[in-house]
């Protein structure tokens, strides 16, 4: 597979594409992408494979930035004092497999996985995940990449709703990932992965 232009035409070459692969008989669909085609999108721009399919995502709102900040404090700040892991943030690729590469916008690695983190990537399921919610993203985090991960192993996932200021703790659980509890603003979230970890929300969605 070649890459695609860095221009609006070559998006909708790249969406021709998608939109020919969803609609033709099996037969005539081809291979589904893998990292290596991944890698060979242009650069600048964000992307996620899913089952093989390749999907753009925007740049993330300033909302959506100050919230991905103020968790990745909360949680580098406990993760560090208690030598637990690590925690990443976006861009960075999470090689799930050769036909799922997602970019999550936090991930915490604990100490004694810490060897799926290379140079470029993460090599295998992080043990959480924290999604931010965008009005493009509802569908796609909510239920494709939730079940992408309860897939792969992720052992805690977060579903962080700016407009709704809440967020959401689903643990793994029988192959699924299940809702622990919502947490509204005026709360403290705490999480099963890090004992001890309390994050008042009126801080995050302040």
């Amino acid at each position: 597979m070649t890459g695609f232009g860095r221009t609006a035409r070559g998006v909708t070459a790249l969406e021709n594409l998608r939109r020919v692969r969803q609609t033709a008989p099996e037969y005539l669909r081809g291979p589904k992408l893998t990292y290596e085609d991944y890698c060979r999108m242009p650069a600048g721009l964000r992307y996620e494979l899913v089952e093989g399919d390749l999907r753009m995502t925007p740049s993330p709102s300033t909302t959506h930035q100050r919230i991905s900040r103020r968790l990745e404090l909360a949680l580098h700040a406990w993760v560090e004092d208690h030598d637990l892991g690590e925690i990443l943030d976006a861009p960075l690729d999470v090689v799930l497999s050769e036909h799922n590469v997602v970019q999550p916008d936090l991930v915490y690695v604990a100490r004694e996985r810490l060897g799926i983190i290379k140079e470029a990537n993460i090599q295998g399921a992080p043990d959480l995940v924290v999604e931010i919610l965008s009005p493009n993203s509802l569908e796609w985090d909510r239920v494709t990449k939730r079940h992408l991960y309860a897939k792969y192993g992720v052992r805690e996932f977060w579903v962080v709703d700016p407009e709704g200021r809440t967020i959401e703790v689903a643990v793994l659980r029988g192959g699924d990932l299940v809702t622990l509890q919502v947490y509204p603003v005026g709360s403290v979230l705490v999480s099963p992965l890090l004992p001890g970890f309390q994050l008042p929300l009126d801080q995050v969605f302040r």
